[in-house]
């Protein structure tokens, strides 16, 4: 598998960026009912309104002027822009209030925003490792529960990812790159709200008991309302507009990509950081220090539009194995990320074993659990785990008969994945590549991409 650059790899945030995943209509097309047919047509139309309004927001964080043409209309009389922008309200309005709302559980206990808590950044508000749920809501998840936010910018997943001409160098094999989950196995948000809704261990529901749940609901009215009169006529075509509604919900820009962090504030001109803040963003550029920006990118394009500190690239770090997990309880299974369980079109394909996607470190502070395991529970115990994976083994790994069982949730044929890019270069006995006053540094400067800073009221 290829590694990723030293050096780093500058992620664009391009325009198509944040349209692609909305040029879909509803997902899974099956059969030809009238009611689905309507519903695909009004997906349709909100699709083409939110990517004008996904490239406005693009273009003004990128600082550029783009036209937008008026969205062709899904019946042929065609519509006005404010009409599209009217139906796309709708549809925000509804995927909100579906958000909040335990009854499309099979449970009839749990949200989206139970796990996906708009207090913490649409991130999980407690410190459990994974989260409960299932019919009982006693069912242990396998994965750490991922933020929502800054998702507007992440490719689809490719095995061989290049970069644009205008925002990095296309002759740069990237390797594997993008998707929405932590093994990159769907693009778009529609697909993504499938996968909880209908996992046996979190929301535990079915098309059918989604579809009654929203019939049945205070907002149904505003539901037919934004997706059409037939909407309500055919389970499937309830249960994609469902996931339309919350994908649209989930491109609000002010609440899922609002750039509003002491960092950005810094970028802009706005305020400084304190010493050790900008010294924290030294290491963490520092190519032989941190070198946390090969991965989790702190400078704006070439285009101009905002660091998304992260490549979304596909990388295998060799966590410890979380034995707090009820999966885990079984010595021979392995989440190995990109080949498998979860995901399905790579398995036994070697050089995808133990590969998890790049997240976001926008927001990383307001969040108690790390790593796809949730085996970490604090900013400073994972850069230490950087800092000191491999000078360091015993802190981190069990050790038996005085040796250190090191990459311990990865089998040893897969290691040839594992990152050894720096800090991963060292060895037992050697120099950590951040002592721990740096390794306070870098944590202070992560705390600068909590979004909501207000520079007016630090004076």
């Amino acid at each position: 598998m290829k590694k990723r650059a030293a050096g780093g790899i500058v992620r664009a945030v391009r325009l198509t960026m944040f349209v692609m995943p909305l040029l879909l209509a509803a997902c899974d097309r099956q059969g030809d009912s009238p009611a689905l047919a309507s519903a695909q047509a009004a997906t349709a139309t909100q699709s083409s309104a939110q990517s004008a309004q996904a490239v406005q927001a693009a273009a003004q964080h990128a600082g550029a002027s783009v036209p937008v043409a008026a969205p062709a209309a899904a019946h042929g009389g065609g519509q006005t822009r404010a009409e599209v922008y009217a139906s796309v309200r709708k549809m925000t309005a509804v995927g909100k209030l579906m958000f909040f709302d335990k009854s499309l559980s099979g449970s009839g206990k749990l949200a989206c925003a139970t796990c996906h808590s708009p207090d913490h950044a649409f991130g999980p508000p407690n410190a459990l490792a994974v989260q409960l749920g299932g019919a009982d809501m006693h069912e242990q998840g396998m994965r750490a529960v991922p933020s929502l936010k800054y998702l507007q910018s992440v490719p689809q997943f490719t095995a061989h990812f290049h970069e644009s001409d205008d925002d990095g160098d296309e002759s740069i094999d990237a390797g594997p790159t993008g998707g929405l989950t932590w093994d990159g196995r769907v693009d778009h948000g529609s697909d993504q709200a499938r996968i909880p809704l209908l996992s046996s261990f979190e929301m535990a529901s079915t098309p059918q008991k989604v579809a009654t749940a929203v019939r049945a609901a205070p907002y149904a009215d505003a539901f037919r309302d934004a997706f059409g009169e037939h909407v309500f006529e055919s389970d499937l075509a309830t249960f994609n507009a469902v996931l339309k509604a919350f994908e649209t919900f989930e491109q609000t820009p002010e609440l899922f990509y609002p750039y509003s962090s002491k960092y950005d504030a810094y970028l802009a001109g706005k305020t400084q950081l304190t010493a050790a803040e900008l010294h924290g963003l030294q290491l963490f550029n520092d190519e032989k220090k941190g070198n946390c920006a090969s991965c989790h990118v702190s400078e704006r394009t070439r285009s101009g539009a905002p660091p998304q500190f992260s490549d979304f690239g596909l990388i295998a770090i060799g966590v410890p194995r979380n034995r707090s997990l009820a999966v885990n309880r079984d010595p021979k299974f392995h989440d190995l990320g990109a080949c498998g369980p979860e995901r399905t079109d790579l398995k036994g394909r070697d050089e995808y074993c133990g590969i998890f996607r790049t997240p976001t470190l926008r927001n990383v502070a307001l969040r108690k659990t790390f790593f796809h395991n949730g085996i970490y529970h604090s900013l400073d115990e994972v850069v230490r785990f950087y800092a000191q994976r491999d000078t360091n083994p015993a802190k981190f790994y069990p050790v038996a008969h005085g040796k250190v069982q090191k990459f311990d949730d990865l089998p040893q044929q897969y290691w040839a994945n594992l990152n050894t890019d720096p800090p991963f270069d060292r060895k037992p006995g050697d120099q950590p590549a951040l002592d721990e006053a740096e390794i306070k540094d870098v944590v202070a400067f992560l705390n600068t991409l909590t979004d909501g800073y207000q520079p007016e009221a630090q004076h």
